[in-house]
């Protein structure tokens, strides 16, 4: 018998037909804030797919060279999109040379994708400390502990670190908000809402910002 993990996959076979229901025009909401409130609910509280406030967050340093990672979206209104990282990591140090930054909610399950393009600026420090207040007591010695992106010589430097703080600020004792810990607000200058379609005909609509601060809607061709 063949042993079935002996047996390469091919990516270039594996299709999948998507769905028949599309997108149109006249279903957008007045404004992508509107519209990406609509899918995330259904995202959440319909599909309740896996951490539907994951997305992909891609930036570029001052030569251009990318680099992706997948982040939690922790809040979204009118003005922007809003996660929160280190401000020494990777991610971080390219927005400080290029604010400009991409994110992607793929949403395969519903064969959705939503594409947010914008440029980032930092959260006020009460902003920061709002939230940093809502973490679980573990995750705000973790900002402590995590010089984030920064090279580890072994996993129990990172453990002791951890252990530290943990007697330091036992549960129960408030902890400090990091100086170099905060979060990005990313005001969107285009948003694409792509569902696919068979045949790969897929609706690809997308709201662009204009000078007056309406938006243009506009079809993409998939």
């Amino acid at each position: 018998m063949t042993d079935p993990d002996a047996v390469p996959l091919d990516p270039a076979a594996m299709r999948k037909q998507y769905r028949a229901e599309g997108l149109a025009e006249n279903d957008l909401a007045a404004t992508p804030v509107e519209q990406f409130a609509r899918w995330f609910k259904q995202a959440a509280a319909e599909a309740h797919l896996f951490e539907p406030n994951a997305m992909i967050v891609s930036t570029a340093d001052a030569e251009g060279r990318p680099s992706s990672r997948t982040v939690l979206l922790k809040q979204f209104d009118e003005q922007g999109f809003v996660f929160f990282t280190n401000y020494g990591s990777r991610k971080a140090r390219d927005l400080a040379e290029n604010p400009y930054v991409a994110l992607l909610f793929p949403w395969h399950a519903m064969a959705r994708q939503v594409i947010v393009t914008g440029v980032a600026r930092r959260t006020g420090r009460d902003e920061t400390a709002a939230y940093f207040r809502t973490r679980p007591h573990g995750s705000q010695l973790g900002a402590w502990a995590s010089t984030q992106s920064s090279v580890v010589a072994a996993r129990a430097d990172l453990d002791a670190s951890y252990a530290e703080l943990a007697a330091r600020y036992p549960e129960g004792e408030q902890v400090p908000v990091p100086p170099d810990w905060g979060g990005f607000r990313v005001a969107p200058q285009s948003v694409e809402f792509w569902q696919g379609r068979e045949n790969r005909l897929h609706d690809r609509l997308r709201y662009v910002a204009e000078q007056d601060g309406s938006w243009r809607v506009e079809r993409l061709s998939p």
